[in-house]
């Protein structure tokens, strides 16, 4: 499917936490996985709040709205887990820290957005894109199916909160450390595992992009297998429209990528 000649418009369901005040940038620095201090005004960057273990808690884009003022977007359901935790880590600094309800949606494949709107670009789907927040989309975009979203998301090898990242995954095996994480700023919780990982390791595992044949689409954590032996779990799949099904799974690291690997019984082709 190609989006270039048919702009399309999805609503994007986020939970937003604002956090603002003279102490708003040191609070988020010494929380959040990435650098937010370079940020301007309009800017955003992508960022995690982990556990001291390096496990994922909530995925996250940072906009700095001010000098001193920052909107937070997350899933739905994390909400109140990023406030509760922001809040428990504030401790005596100037910093606000509440929720906010916005509106949100994706367009993609429009030329960019309307003058004067908060929006922020995105890469989510492989495609140009960007998130438009209490704005009204471009006149001539089409609105998208939760379907087709989805087999783009997949495409692009995006993680997404709930599928790809839970609290079973480290950053490094889905791809977040590098547009997630600062490994030079300084401390944040989660850091020290994830700057050992990074420079005296590398993670037992990480997401591929499989091809099945037509059929049904495999279901979440569906084995992957290297002849009799499981070698991965599937996290999402998508029918691509042409015959064939599309997943991302967890594959371990030693699986060369031209392997002949399974999903359900089907012959799964890994994707460069």
């Amino acid at each position: 499917m190609s989006v270039n000649f048919r702009p399309l418009v999805a609503r994007r369901p986020r939970a937003f936490v604002a956090v603002n005040g003279p102490d708003a940038e040191a609070l988020l620095q010494r929380v959040l996985s990435n650098d937010v201090a370079p940020l301007a005004p309009g800017d955003a960057c992508d960022a995690l709040l982990l556990t001291n273990k390096a496990r994922v808690i909530a995925p996250l884009r940072v906009l700095r709205r001010g000098a001193d003022d920052f909107l937070l977007l997350t899933e739905p359901d994390l909400g109140e887990v990023l406030l509760r935790q922001l809040l428990r880590f504030r401790l005596a600094a100037k910093a606000a820290v509440e929720r906010e309800e916005h509106e949100s949606v994706v367009v993609l494949g429009a030329g960019g957005p309307p003058g004067g709107a908060l929006a922020l670009s995105t890469d989510e789907y492989g495609v140009p894109a960007f998130e438009l927040i209490d704005g009204e989309p471009p006149a001539d975009t089409v609105e998208a199916s939760d379907d087709e979203l989805e087999l783009l998301r997949i495409r692009a090898r995006t993680p997404r909160w709930g599928r790809e990242i839970d609290g079973r995954v480290l950053p490094a095996e889905a791809g977040l450390v590098e547009r997630a994480v600062s490994l030079t700023k300084g401390c944040f919780p989660g850091q020290e595992p994830i700057a050992r990982l990074h420079y005296r390791g590398h993670a037992n595992r990480g997401l591929r992009l499989l091809e099945l044949g037509g059929g049904e689409t495999p279901g979440y954590d569906a084995d992957v297998r290297l002849g009799d032996k499981v070698v991965g779990r599937v996290t999402s799949a998508a029918a691509s429209g042409s015959g064939t099904v599309l997943a991302l799974a967890y594959v371990r690291r030693e699986v060369p990528a031209d392997a002949e690997l399974t999903v359900s019984g089907r012959a799964a082709r890994p994707l460069r």
